[in-house]
């Protein structure tokens, strides 16, 4: 049997500000499908960008120790995660 975990994180300021500026670019879903790049934006541990496949950004965050791991969120949630709002990400340890 197969055990799956995740864990969270805590959206940090580095992550806030990369949301701030994907709010400040004012793009429709649509609009960012047509822009799509996986290392758009990066601050601090976190490096991604809008994936068209997913319609989420995506990023990699690198832990403390090195170890990567992925998560996502939609164009709204980016709105909640910049707004300051308490929220966790569940992320996946990358592959």
């Amino acid at each position: 049997m197969n055990i799956v975990t995740h864990q969270q994180i805590e959206p940090d300021d580095d992550l806030r500000k990369i949301c701030r500026e994907i709010i400040a670019e004012n793009k429709t879903a649509v609009e960012w499908d047509q822009i799509e790049s996986d290392d758009m934006f990066s601050s601090g541990p976190y490096e991604g960008g809008y994936d068209a496949t997913e319609q989420e950004f995506l990023f990699s965050y690198y832990a403390p120790d090195g170890t990567e791991y992925w998560f996502g969120f939609s164009l709204e949630m980016a709105t909640t995660i910049a707004s300051g709002a308490q929220y966790y990400l569940d992320i996946h340890k990358a592959q």
